[in-house]
């Protein structure tokens, strides 16, 4: 999709890989962005751009947001939280949050703008994921496991809503220099730089964007050993690094 002149809405917009979204697609020449959040106070003021209130977790919000936002064209499902939480002993209220927030706060705004974008004529749906949909690690597992579902959330709408012309395109990444990740030590993209590779996977029809090399590689290892998704585990016997 050409997204010049295009209506976008971007979830989880007041900061981080969001607010980004915001700052890029106006740079683009998107003739108007809703940025939405929780507290759309929080927003920062830029020409062009609609503070909308949203709160992904709850049906009503949803609701009035695409009533509200009727002229949306693409709407970028960006909202997520992780709590680091682990899968085997970790506060399943944790767990849950992230489900709500992760999985199931895309799913219904995909429900709720899907007769949205039909009537601007197909339009766009590009929902952010993460590398962890295809790894595991000691920590953040269930967040793994929220964003595997989207994951299969985002295949299975593009499907659904082809019939319509909806374009449904996944971005996956590895680490980002946000809040989310403040206090871990790895390696990290730019914000800016994996909304510039979104948008251009978005503009040019990909199905699924693999923003960074490391999310390419463990996307490739799906396809090969299951063992080579666990170099910590083989690193833990053998007493050598990471690959």
């Amino acid at each position: 999709m050409d997204i010049r002149d295009e209506i976008a809405l971007v979830t989880g917009a007041n900061r981080g890989i969001g607010l980004a979204f915001v700052t890029e697609l106006r740079r683009r020449g998107v003739k108007k962005v809703y940025a939405a959040a929780r507290r759309p106070e929080t927003l920062p003021e830029l020409p062009g751009v609609v503070p909308l209130e949203l709160d992904v977790t709850d049906a009503a919000s949803v609701a009035r947001a695409a009533s509200t936002a009727a002229d949306t064209t693409l709407l970028v499902n960006n909202a997520g939280v992780s709590t680091f939480a682990r899968l085997t002993d970790g506060p399943e209220e944790d767990i849950r949050r992230e489900m709500e927030t992760n999985y199931f706060g895309p799913l219904r705004t995909v429900r709720a703008f899907a007769p949205v974008l039909a009537a601007g004529g197909g339009g766009a749906v590009l929902n952010v994921l993460s590398v962890m949909a295809w790894t595991a690690y000691e920590h953040s597992n269930s967040y793994g496991a929220s964003k595997a579902a989207a994951w299969a959330l985002t295949n299975g709408v593009r499907y659904e809503l082809a019939g319509q012309g909806t374009q449904v395109t996944a971005l996956a990444m590895a680490g980002v220099d946000t809040d989310m990740m403040a206090g871990i030590e790895d390696e990290k993209s730019a914000p800016e730089a994996i909304v510039r590779a979104a948008l251009d996977g978005l503009e040019a029809g990909a199905l699924e964007v693999l923003a960074d090399e490391r999310t390419a590689r463990w996307k490739a290892r799906l396809g090969e050993d299951p063992a080579l998704l666990y170099p910590h585990l083989a690193a833990a016997r053998t007493g050598g690094g990471a690959a």
